[in-house]
């Protein structure tokens, strides 16, 4: 057990590949609660927002879920969060150790007819993994309204109200291990009971921070605090997705001016996925140097990939070396490692998305 974000968290149970392979595998159990669950209520709560996030929240139809980034004035990014319309609500899952600073960025830039609600009372626990629906189906978990569907129904970037037996859950199909699977809100007073009864499953086991770290890197999912920061510009953290054509036509959010210069290929420098000669990992610090050894970027994700059985990285680099197949050099304690440019996400994603005859954009 480890201090993280003020809360005593787990590393590993039985061991970091154990786990690793296991949600590649079968399900994986994570309590994600140290994460800020948020309400926004009012009219024109998605309006609001807009004016700090670049992502198109307006148009979220109900139970549809986005990715987005809070932006400082001046472009950089104070966090990564999912936003989902819970109908009469925005709700928001923002990062554990910004959670605080986030809500207090949401106050002073959001009017006053949005309500803010902390939901403390709230756990959250992830079940990652190709078994992960079976697992839930188990649990005899439904649709808590007429018109909202099941957790089985849901497809990637969905999300429900549901009910496990009294107790009301908030389902939806996301994650950050690049597998298939579930985040659920669950109220503080049923949340062990309710990660008991997942855990008694077979297909389930209780997996820490070791190997949602590495999951995560694997599925080229970049971390913030250490591949994302202030000082950040979405188009270098390789995040052009999360600016919506519509938004960009508007350049109506904090830094619009600065961040599109960049957009789409201008940024000088970029994140790129490596993959490490050898069997020795890089980590986070290591310096990307040049031919002459001055640094040129920096490794801000390093470690062993279990699934590929060898190292991997994410690291900022000049654009000019950003493209698959250049090898690059890296220093970490005196010693040189080689890196090559790699695409992400290192292991495909799995994620349970609709045919494409029926999806939707």
């Amino acid at each position: 057990m480890v201090d993280f974000a003020g809360y005593q968290m787990p590393i590993q149970y039985e061991g970091i590949m154990a786990e690793h392979l296991w949600t590649r595998q079968s399900a994986g159990l994570f309590d994600v609660s140290h994460m800020g669950q948020i309400q926004l209520i009012g009219e024109g709560a998605a309006e609001a927002l807009e004016a700090i996030v670049p992502g198109d929240i307006s148009a979220l139809k109900p139970g549809r879920m986005r990715y987005t980034l809070l932006l400082a004035p001046d472009g950089g990014i104070l966090d990564d969060l999912m936003v989902t319309n819970a109908g009469e609500q925005l709700y928001l899952v923002v990062n554990g150790a910004t959670k605080h600073d986030d809500i207090a960025y949401l106050r002073e830039n959001l009017p006053d007819s949005v309500t803010i609600n902390h939901l403390e009372g709230e756990g959250l626990l992830a079940l990652q993994g190709p078994k992960a629906a079976d697992a839930l189906a188990r649990l005899d978990i439904s649709g808590i309204e007429e018109g909202w569907p099941g957790p089985g129904d849901l497809y990637f970037m969905q999300s429900a109200p549901c009910r496990w037996g009294d107790v009301p859950l908030g389902v939806s199909r996301s994650g950050y291990t690049g597998e298939d699977g579930f985040e659920i809100s669950v109220p503080a007073a049923h949340v062990e009971a309710f990660a008991e009864a997942l855990a008694a499953l077979d297909e389930v086991k209780s997996v820490g921070l070791g190997a949602r770290d590495s999951l995560r890197l694997e599925a080229g999912l970049p971390l913030y605090g250490h591949d994302l920061t202030p000082e950040t510009l979405p188009v270098e953290a390789g995040l052009t997705f999360a600016l919506s054509k519509k938004r960009r036509g508007s350049a109506d959010f904090a830094g619009a001016e600065r961040i599109l210069a960049q957009y789409p290929d201008k940024a000088d420098r970029l994140r790129a996925g490596l993959v490490i000669e050898g069997r020795q990992p890089v980590r986070e610090g290591a310096i990307v140097v040049d031919d002459n050894g001055a640094e040129i970027g920096q490794v801000t994700s390093g470690g062993f990939s279990p699934t590929l059985a060898q190292p991997i990285a994410m690291a900022y680099v000049p654009a000019a070396l950003a493209a698959p197949g250049t090898k690059i050099t890296i220093e970490q304690r005196g010693k040189p490692f080689t890196g090559i440019v790699t695409p992400m996400p290192f292991v495909p994603q799995n994620y349970h998305r609709p045919p494409k005859s029926t999806a939707k954009a």
